[in-house]
């Protein structure tokens, strides 16, 4: 499984990678997040616990991993190692990119494990299309928000 979802936003790249970076803030400004919580500290690479929502309709889904977190700012980049949850396995790879436009924010997701007769049918057809990339989608949406206007409301 492969996705990547990108978004264009005009603003600082510097506050994009803020929001993009500081992942214990997330419940208090991304309203799909639940909790974030850091079971490792570091400077560059920490553990953490996620804990989200997928809408579908009126039914909130609940969605909990844990992840190993990569910060390398010089570069605007942030990696993450899905080490246990439904992905477990998962590489992703949010990176920023300065345009004259404003800030290219790209996530990418990577994940190849085939489980025992299905193979990837459950990567390619329900955790990606249907979790990744749906939740992905609106945390780039939200940031966005908040970075084109000025902020939390």
């Amino acid at each position: 499984m492969r996705t990547s979802n990108s978004v264009l936003i005009k603003g600082d790249a510097a506050k994009v990678y803020q929001y993009a970076a500081e992942i214990e803030r997330w419940p208090e400004i991304l309203p799909h997040y639940r909790d974030v919580s850091v079971l490792e500290p570091g400077d560059r690479e920490r553990v953490v616990r996620m804990h989200c929502v997928r809408r579908f309709g009126p039914i909130a889904w609940p969605c909990r991993w844990r992840a190993r977190q990569g910060l390398m700012p010089e570069e605007r980049r942030i990696r993450y190692w899905h080490l246990a949850g439904p992905a477990k396995g998962m590489f992703v790879e949010w990176t920023l990119e300065e345009k004259p436009e404003g800030v290219l924010t790209t996530i990418f997701h990577e994940m190849n494990r085939p489980l025992p007769i299905v193979g990837n049918v459950y990567t390619d057809r329900i955790v990606g299309p249907l979790f990744v990339h749906a939740i992905a989608g609106q945390t780039l949406q939200t940031i966005k928000h908040l970075v084109e206007s000025g902020g939390e409301q």
